[in-house]
């Protein structure tokens, strides 16, 4: 499999995003997923905005950032809410916010709604310093191809760092290879992350392999032990 995809250790661990966005976590899971992220060198931890604050506390002069999620899992909030939302993060420590896109706007093609709503956001991202990385979530699982296509369109017209595949809360599923290389067709200049159902070593590479720039998952560890036992 190495030789398929030359990729180091330290290089996969630094395209995770090291996540838990489930409703029970508890400070002491958020306690390990740090612990997990400094150990294995992963880019980021990603977690609920309740426990941004200890997050960034934990990995304070690390070299692991903390993301924070906005509007997670259904992205049905007002454009005001998700403004607030990304902003008491981004202070509470995030340098990066994955938020959920208006799913409703996209699936009626009401191309003001989505890019007035993701101006809104980034503007607060943006006027940060450092800037901070905004992620989009489209839910691609959920959208049909002209609807992708549109979201992409608008998310790169608009600017935004990512576009993210999923939330992998849907029960459409997470990413796929092909979204994946219709994203990097269609919106080349954001970077892409793919997120939702990715559990083993092979899934993540081939994910990277398709053109995603980071992995979002909960199975870190998993990935890294089997990736590490099979070179």
């Amino acid at each position: 499999m190495g030789n398929e995809h030359p990729i180091s250790e330290k290089e996969l661990a630094g395209c995770i995003d090291h996540t838990l966005v489930s409703a029970t976590a508890t400070s002491e899971q958020i306690k390990q997923l740090c612990r997990e992220a400094t150990s294995y060198g992963f880019h980021t931890v990603c977690v609920n905005g309740r426990w941004v604050a200890l997050a960034a506390e934990l990995l304070s002069g690390s070299s692991v950032a903390v993301g924070g999620v906005v509007s997670l899992p259904l992205g049905a909030d007002t454009t005001k809410i998700k403004m607030e939302q990304a902003r008491a993060s981004i202070f509470d420590g995030a340098d990066e916010i994955d938020m959920v896109a208006d799913l409703a706007a996209i699936i009626e093609g009401d191309a003001n709604y989505l890019s007035n709503q993701l101006k809104a956001v980034l503007k607060i991202c943006r006027s940060m310093r450092p800037a901070v990385m905004l992620k989009v979530i489209i839910e691609s699982a959920a959208l049909n191809d002209d609807q992708k296509i549109f979201v992409c369109q608008i998310a790169q017209s608009v600017g935004v760092d990512f576009i993210k595949t999923s939330t992998g809360l849907h029960p459409a599923g997470g990413a796929t290879p092909e979204d994946i290389k219709l994203i990097e067709e269609i919106a080349p200049k954001c970077k892409i992350k793919a997120a939702g159902g990715i559990r083993t070593a092979e899934q993540a590479l081939g994910m990277l392999a398709a053109g995603a720039h980071r992995i979002g998952t909960s199975s870190g560890v998993q990935i890294m032990e089997e990736f590490k036992s099979e070179r």
